[in-house]
């Protein structure tokens, strides 16, 4: 251990540097010369302390700013040891989302390229699931120095994370009923998708109902489900909630709208082997886009956020350290044949 306290004294020379960033910088010398490798054990902050003469705040600061970069964790009640030997590494990000759905892999793709090689992003999928969210949760806690995560739907979200700090948390997609002290960069369902149904009313008119599908099981938010039965109360519209899909389903004259592609792509197989032509017997609009469903037939149209943006404005909040960030992204219609 001597070798590591020489490490950081020869700093000493470096007057620029404070001593926490010279007992850093001295802890990532150690393992660029292998006097410190993966599973070595640090001193103690006490011990730390007394044998480069600062304060033990001083090195508990330093220890925690290693332990953000995914360098170190600490292990209740046996101390601090090295975990990683990527010490180019700025800084270690847990990404937490449902699953690499079309949408979310355009966010994670934008969010990566924004942040830039010296953030390293460890990515975990939850599908919905509280027991998997809190096992995840769990086992990462403390591990990371940030954590993005897009929360289930569900109160007991934020009883499982209250323990991680929460200048170290941000909410991206989903909106939850937390305090303030937490960021995010959302999208909002019930009140946005309420006045993208109004603007499409002239076209959903000319069927003769619409059918939204809609499950709790899946991730589909609730606030779309409420907008719609706003809608088609406000416009007396005749209308259907279901919850599944089968080809007894498939009728002239109505607007089928998805949340999510689960039945969408059996209902778009069943439309090719019967005679309704899209956009003109069957109208259809979903919920996010993708590059599929501007392609298939003429185009099928699409309330959906930006979520290159909001990958962007996420990968902003780590980059530049903000705090108190309350940001909903837009969203908007894209209108093609299919209604």
């Amino acid at each position: 251990m001597n070798s590591l306290f020489d490490k950081i004294n020869k700093l000493n020379e470096v007057v620029s540097l404070s001593k926490q960033e010279k007992i850093i910088q001295g802890i990532l010398d150690a393992i660029t010369d292998k006097i410190l490798e993966v599973g070595s054990k640090l001193p103690s902050v006490i011990q730390m302390a007394r044998q480069i003469g600062c304060a033990n705040k001083t090195v508990a600061d330093a220890y925690n700013e290693l332990k953000k970069r995914g360098i170190i964790e600490s292990k209740s009640t046996k101390g601090y040891y090295v975990i990683s030997s990527e010490i180019n590494v700025k800084l270690k990000v847990a990404l937490i989302i449902y699953a690499f759905n079309s949408f979310q892999v355009e966010f994670y793709n934008t969010f990566r390229k924004h942040l830039g090689e010296k953030y390293q992003i460890d990515i975990f999928f939850h599908h919905n699931n509280l027991s998997l969210f809190q096992t995840i949760i769990n086992n990462i806690s403390g591990k990371y120095g940030f954590y993005v995560i897009a929360p289930i739907q569900n109160e007991k979200v934020l009883e499982i994370i209250n323990h991680i700090p929460f200048e170290l948390v941000l909410l991206v997609n989903r909106l939850l009923k937390a305090s303030k002290e937490y960021s995010y960069v959302a999208q909002e369902f019930e009140y946005t998708t309420y006045l993208k149904l109004c603007d499409l009313l002239p076209a959903i008119l000319k069927f003769d109902q619409i059918i939204l599908f809609f499950t709790q099981e899946l991730d589909y938010p609730i606030g779309v489900l409420k907008a719609f039965k706003s809608f088609v109360k406000d416009y007396n519209i005749k209308s259907k909630v279901l919850g599944s899909y089968s080809k007894k389903d498939l009728l002239k004259n109505t607007v089928y709208f998805f949340v999510g592609d689960a039945y969408y792509w059996e209902l778009l197989r069943d439309i090719k082997h019967s005679d309704y032509i899209i956009g003109q017997d069957i109208g259809i609009l979903t919920h996010n886009d993708s590059i599929a469903k501007e392609i298939l037939y003429n185009g099928i149209t699409a309330i959906s956020t930006d979520f290159i943006e909001m990958g962007k404005k996420a990968a902003d909040v780590i980059k530049f350290k903000k705090r108190n960030v309350y940001e909903i992204i837009p969203s908007k219609i894209i209108r093609r044949g299919s209604l």
